[in-house]
Protein backbone atom coordinates (compact mmCIF):
# COMPACT_ATOMS: atom_id res chain seq x y z
CA UNK A 1 0.00 0.00 0.00
CA UNK A 2 1.12 3.86 -0.52
CA UNK A 3 0.30 7.18 0.19
CA UNK A 4 -0.59 9.29 -2.04
CA UNK A 5 -0.56 12.86 -0.46
CA UNK A 6 -3.50 15.05 1.63
CA UNK A 7 -6.65 15.09 1.03
CA UNK A 8 -8.74 18.30 2.18
CA UNK A 9 -11.41 17.11 4.30
CA UNK A 10 -13.29 19.47 6.43
CA UNK A 11 -15.07 17.15 9.08
CA UNK A 12 -17.90 20.79 10.06
CA UNK A 13 -19.09 19.78 6.40
CA UNK A 14 -19.33 16.14 5.81
CA UNK A 15 -22.22 14.55 5.84
CA UNK A 16 -23.26 11.95 8.42
CA UNK A 17 -24.77 8.63 7.12
CA UNK A 18 -25.85 5.09 9.16
CA UNK A 19 -24.97 4.01 5.55
CA UNK A 20 -23.59 5.20 2.61
CA UNK A 21 -26.05 7.08 0.48
CA UNK A 22 -29.19 5.97 2.66
CA UNK A 23 -30.99 8.62 5.18
CA UNK A 24 -33.02 6.21 7.52
CA UNK A 25 -31.94 5.00 10.91
CA UNK A 26 -30.32 1.56 11.21
CA UNK A 27 -32.37 -0.84 8.74
CA UNK A 28 -33.02 -3.48 10.88
CA UNK A 29 -32.72 -4.60 14.46
CA UNK A 30 -29.76 -6.70 13.88
CA UNK A 31 -26.67 -4.91 15.77
CA UNK A 32 -24.67 -5.17 12.61
CA UNK A 33 -25.05 -5.13 8.80
CA UNK A 34 -22.54 -6.70 5.93
CA UNK A 35 -22.67 -6.30 2.11
CA UNK A 36 -20.46 -6.91 -0.46
CA UNK A 37 -18.43 -4.07 -1.93
CA UNK A 38 -19.88 -4.48 -5.20
CA UNK A 39 -23.49 -4.06 -3.71
CA UNK A 40 -23.47 -0.25 -2.71
CA UNK A 41 -20.25 1.09 -4.53
CA UNK A 42 -21.03 -0.41 -7.39
CA UNK A 43 -24.57 2.36 -7.71
CA UNK A 44 -21.94 5.07 -7.42
CA UNK A 45 -19.42 4.45 -9.86
CA UNK A 46 -17.02 2.77 -7.66
CA UNK A 47 -16.84 6.26 -5.94
CA UNK A 48 -18.10 6.17 -1.95
CA UNK A 49 -17.45 10.10 -1.11
CA UNK A 50 -16.27 11.26 2.00
CA UNK A 51 -18.62 11.18 4.82
CA UNK A 52 -18.64 9.81 8.37
CA UNK A 53 -20.64 7.43 10.68
CA UNK A 54 -21.78 8.15 14.26
CA UNK A 55 -23.07 5.32 15.68
CA UNK A 56 -20.86 2.70 14.03
CA UNK A 57 -17.80 0.95 13.88
CA UNK A 58 -16.88 -0.41 9.89
CA UNK A 59 -14.36 -3.01 8.82
CA UNK A 60 -13.64 -2.72 4.70
CA UNK A 61 -11.92 -6.03 3.68
CA UNK A 62 -10.25 -5.55 0.15
CA UNK A 63 -9.93 -9.06 -1.04
CA UNK A 64 -9.32 -8.30 -4.98
CA UNK A 65 -8.76 -5.09 -6.73
CA UNK A 66 -7.80 -1.48 -5.95
CA UNK A 67 -8.63 0.67 -3.56
CA UNK A 68 -7.88 4.47 -2.87
CA UNK A 69 -8.82 5.20 0.99
CA UNK A 70 -9.27 8.60 2.40
CA UNK A 71 -9.04 8.62 6.23
CA UNK A 72 -9.14 11.45 8.31
CA UNK A 73 -7.24 14.20 5.36
CA UNK A 74 -4.74 11.15 4.66
CA UNK A 75 -4.79 9.04 1.54
CA UNK A 76 -3.75 6.22 0.38
CA UNK A 77 -3.91 3.15 -2.53
CA UNK A 78 -3.95 0.20 -1.78
CA UNK A 79 -4.01 -2.69 -3.88
CA UNK A 80 -3.35 -5.88 -1.67
CA UNK A 81 -5.60 -7.93 0.86
CA UNK A 82 -6.21 -5.69 3.59
CA UNK A 83 -8.74 -4.33 6.18
CA UNK A 84 -9.27 -1.10 6.71
CA UNK A 85 -10.52 -0.40 10.60
CA UNK A 86 -13.35 2.57 10.35
CA UNK A 87 -13.89 4.16 13.60
CA UNK A 88 -17.04 5.44 14.69
CA UNK A 89 -16.83 9.55 14.11
CA UNK A 90 -14.11 9.04 11.55
CA UNK A 91 -14.33 10.91 8.05
CA UNK A 92 -13.42 8.68 5.18
CA UNK A 93 -14.10 7.87 1.84
CA UNK A 94 -13.25 4.85 -0.95
CA UNK A 95 -12.41 5.08 -4.37
CA UNK A 96 -12.53 1.24 -6.29
CA UNK A 97 -11.10 -0.04 -9.25
CA UNK A 98 -14.38 -1.47 -11.40
CA UNK A 99 -14.73 -4.78 -10.25
CA UNK A 100 -13.20 -5.05 -6.46
CA UNK A 101 -14.12 -7.74 -4.81
CA UNK A 102 -14.50 -7.40 -0.81
CA UNK A 103 -17.00 -6.76 1.76
CA UNK A 104 -17.92 -4.15 4.19
CA UNK A 105 -19.05 -4.93 7.90
CA UNK A 106 -20.61 -1.97 10.00
CA UNK A 107 -20.74 -2.51 13.62
CA UNK A 108 -23.29 -0.77 15.71
CA UNK A 109 -21.69 0.67 18.65
CA UNK A 110 -24.12 -1.07 21.39
CA UNK A 111 -22.97 -4.55 19.92
CA UNK A 112 -19.07 -3.48 20.32
CA UNK A 113 -20.03 -3.14 24.10
CA UNK A 114 -21.92 -6.50 24.25
CA UNK A 115 -18.36 -7.70 22.77
CA UNK A 116 -15.99 -5.58 24.58
CA UNK A 117 -17.93 -7.38 27.56
CA UNK A 118 -17.03 -10.61 26.63
CA UNK A 119 -13.37 -9.56 25.63
CA UNK A 120 -13.13 -8.08 29.55
CA UNK A 121 -11.21 -5.33 27.93
CA UNK A 122 -11.80 -2.57 25.64
CA UNK A 123 -11.08 -3.42 21.40
CA UNK A 124 -8.42 -0.82 21.33
CA UNK A 125 -7.75 -1.28 17.63
CA UNK A 126 -11.03 -1.07 16.90
CA UNK A 127 -10.39 2.72 18.71
CA UNK A 128 -8.37 4.46 15.71
CA UNK A 129 -8.17 4.14 12.02
CA UNK A 130 -5.65 1.49 10.35
CA UNK A 131 -5.03 -0.34 7.50
CA UNK A 132 -3.88 -4.11 8.17
CA UNK A 133 -2.69 -6.73 5.97
CA UNK A 134 -3.91 -9.85 5.99
CA UNK A 135 -0.84 -11.54 4.17
CA UNK A 136 -0.85 -15.24 5.13
CA UNK A 137 -4.40 -15.05 6.42
CA UNK A 138 -5.66 -14.63 3.44
CA UNK A 139 -7.92 -17.21 2.82
CA UNK A 140 -9.28 -17.38 6.52
CA UNK A 141 -10.41 -13.64 6.53
CA UNK A 142 -12.24 -14.29 3.46
CA UNK A 143 -13.83 -17.37 4.62
CA UNK A 144 -14.76 -15.71 7.48
CA UNK A 145 -16.58 -12.47 5.81
CA UNK A 146 -17.92 -14.91 3.19
CA UNK A 147 -19.67 -16.67 5.88
CA UNK A 148 -20.66 -13.51 7.81
CA UNK A 149 -22.23 -12.50 4.67
CA UNK A 150 -24.40 -15.45 4.17
CA UNK A 151 -25.70 -15.82 7.80
CA UNK A 152 -26.41 -12.07 7.68
CA UNK A 153 -28.66 -12.69 4.40
CA UNK A 154 -30.06 -15.71 5.28
CA UNK A 155 -32.62 -17.02 8.05
CA UNK A 156 -30.99 -19.77 8.92
CA UNK A 157 -31.62 -21.61 12.86
CA UNK A 158 -29.50 -20.36 15.67
CA UNK A 159 -28.75 -17.07 13.02
CA UNK A 160 -27.53 -14.64 15.78
CA UNK A 161 -25.44 -17.15 17.27
CA UNK A 162 -23.64 -18.03 14.01
CA UNK A 163 -23.20 -14.13 13.71
CA UNK A 164 -21.75 -13.45 16.95
CA UNK A 165 -18.86 -16.50 16.61
CA UNK A 166 -17.80 -15.58 13.12
CA UNK A 167 -17.21 -12.03 14.43
CA UNK A 168 -15.64 -12.67 17.35
CA UNK A 169 -13.19 -15.27 15.67
CA UNK A 170 -12.54 -11.84 13.30
CA UNK A 171 -12.17 -9.93 16.29
CA UNK A 172 -9.76 -12.01 17.79
CA UNK A 173 -7.68 -12.06 14.70
CA UNK A 174 -8.06 -8.01 14.37
CA UNK A 175 -6.90 -7.45 17.81
CA UNK A 176 -3.89 -10.47 17.78
CA UNK A 177 -3.13 -7.78 14.60
CA UNK A 178 -3.18 -4.44 16.38
CA UNK A 179 -0.54 -2.86 17.53
CA UNK A 180 -0.42 -0.47 20.75
CA UNK A 181 -1.82 3.24 20.01
CA UNK A 182 -0.14 6.47 19.48
CA UNK A 183 -0.93 9.12 21.49
CA UNK A 184 -2.80 11.32 19.47
CA UNK A 185 -3.12 15.09 20.54
CA UNK A 186 -5.18 16.19 17.59
CA UNK A 187 -8.33 18.56 19.11
CA UNK A 188 -10.98 16.70 16.52
CA UNK A 189 -9.81 13.15 17.89
CA UNK A 190 -10.09 13.94 21.47
CA UNK A 191 -13.89 15.10 20.79
CA UNK A 192 -14.22 11.83 19.39
CA UNK A 193 -12.53 10.08 22.64
CA UNK A 194 -14.83 11.92 24.71
CA UNK A 195 -17.67 10.83 22.41
CA UNK A 196 -17.13 7.04 22.68
CA UNK A 197 -16.73 7.38 26.20
CA UNK A 198 -20.07 8.69 26.28
CA UNK A 199 -21.36 5.32 24.40
CA UNK A 200 -19.78 3.49 26.42
CA UNK A 201 -21.48 4.72 29.64
CA UNK A 202 -24.72 5.09 27.63
CA UNK A 203 -23.79 0.89 27.33
CA UNK A 204 -24.01 0.18 30.88
CA UNK A 205 -26.47 2.41 32.08
CA UNK A 206 -29.28 3.24 29.58
CA UNK A 207 -31.65 1.21 31.95
CA UNK A 208 -31.01 3.59 34.44
CA UNK A 209 -31.88 6.77 33.31
CA UNK A 210 -29.47 8.60 34.86
CA UNK A 211 -29.55 12.19 34.08
CA UNK A 212 -27.16 14.36 31.46
CA UNK A 213 -25.21 15.85 34.78
CA UNK A 214 -24.70 12.55 35.70
CA UNK A 215 -23.23 11.45 32.81
CA UNK A 216 -21.54 14.72 32.36
CA UNK A 217 -19.82 14.66 35.40
CA UNK A 218 -18.15 10.94 34.90
CA UNK A 219 -17.10 11.98 31.46
CA UNK A 220 -15.30 14.86 33.62
CA UNK A 221 -16.81 17.32 31.56
CA UNK A 222 -19.73 20.09 31.84
CA UNK A 223 -23.51 19.15 30.22
CA UNK A 224 -23.14 22.14 27.68
CA UNK A 225 -20.42 20.92 26.42
CA UNK A 226 -21.52 17.10 26.14
CA UNK A 227 -24.56 18.65 24.34
CA UNK A 228 -22.49 20.41 22.48
CA UNK A 229 -20.02 17.48 21.09
CA UNK A 230 -23.48 15.60 20.87
CA UNK A 231 -25.06 18.36 18.15
CA UNK A 232 -21.73 18.88 16.26
CA UNK A 233 -21.28 14.55 15.42
CA UNK A 234 -24.32 12.86 16.24
CA UNK A 235 -26.42 16.28 14.80
CA UNK A 236 -28.41 15.95 17.87
CA UNK A 237 -28.58 16.64 21.66
CA UNK A 238 -26.86 14.26 24.12
CA UNK A 239 -30.75 13.42 25.22
CA UNK A 240 -31.67 12.61 21.58
CA UNK A 241 -28.54 10.52 21.81
CA UNK A 242 -29.79 8.22 25.09
CA UNK A 243 -33.31 8.50 23.44
CA UNK A 244 -32.33 6.57 20.24
CA UNK A 245 -30.52 4.15 22.46
CA UNK A 246 -33.30 3.55 24.49
CA UNK A 247 -35.87 3.19 21.27
CA UNK A 248 -33.28 0.99 19.67
CA UNK A 249 -33.80 -1.38 22.62
CA UNK A 250 -37.38 -0.92 22.90
CA UNK A 251 -38.18 -2.00 19.32
CA UNK A 252 -34.94 -5.11 19.78
CA UNK A 253 -37.07 -6.49 22.78
CA UNK A 254 -40.83 -5.69 20.99
CA UNK A 255 -39.50 -7.59 17.98
CA UNK A 256 -37.55 -10.23 19.02
CA UNK A 257 -38.71 -11.54 22.74
CA UNK A 258 -42.28 -12.69 23.92
CA UNK A 259 -41.85 -9.62 26.80
CA UNK A 260 -45.29 -7.54 26.80
CA UNK A 261 -45.34 -3.75 25.83
CA UNK A 262 -45.47 -3.57 29.68
CA UNK A 263 -42.79 -5.84 30.51
CA UNK A 264 -40.85 -3.77 27.87
CA UNK A 265 -41.45 -0.66 29.79
CA UNK A 266 -40.32 -2.47 33.08
CA UNK A 267 -37.49 -3.69 31.87
CA UNK A 268 -36.13 -0.12 30.10
CA UNK A 269 -36.78 1.62 33.86
CA UNK A 270 -39.63 3.90 32.80
CA UNK A 271 -42.02 4.32 35.54
CA UNK A 272 -45.18 3.73 34.01
CA UNK A 273 -46.19 2.17 30.34
CA UNK A 274 -48.16 4.96 29.45
CA UNK A 275 -44.87 7.26 29.69
CA UNK A 276 -43.39 4.56 27.64
CA UNK A 277 -45.97 4.46 25.18
CA UNK A 278 -45.73 8.42 24.94
CA UNK A 279 -41.74 8.19 24.16
CA UNK A 280 -42.11 5.29 21.35
CA UNK A 281 -44.81 7.25 19.45
CA UNK A 282 -42.71 10.83 19.88
CA UNK A 283 -39.69 8.66 18.85
CA UNK A 284 -40.56 6.13 16.50
CA UNK A 285 -43.65 7.38 14.82
CA UNK A 286 -45.91 4.86 16.04
CA UNK A 287 -47.14 3.06 19.14
CA UNK A 288 -45.47 -0.12 20.72
CA UNK A 289 -48.75 -1.65 19.71
CA UNK A 290 -48.58 -0.73 16.27
CA UNK A 291 -44.93 -1.64 15.56
CA UNK A 292 -45.11 -5.13 17.16
CA UNK A 293 -48.21 -5.97 15.06
CA UNK A 294 -46.01 -4.73 12.04
CA UNK A 295 -43.23 -6.73 13.00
Amino acid sequence: MKRTGAAQLSPDTVPVFKLYGEHRGWPTPDLLHCESILKRSSLYAWHIRVHQHVEMVQLLYLHKGQAEIDIEGERRVVNEASIQVVPSLCVHGFRFSPGTQGYVLSLALPLLSQLEAQFGRQLDVLSRPRCLAVKRSSRHIHALFAALLEEYTEENDAREMMLYSLLSALLVWLNRQGTKPVAVEDKSERKRGVLRQFARLIESHYREHLSLAEYAQRLGISTTYLNCLCREFHGTSALGVLHQRLLLEAKRSLQYTSMTITQVSDYLGFSDVTYFSRFFRKRGGMTPKEFKLRM
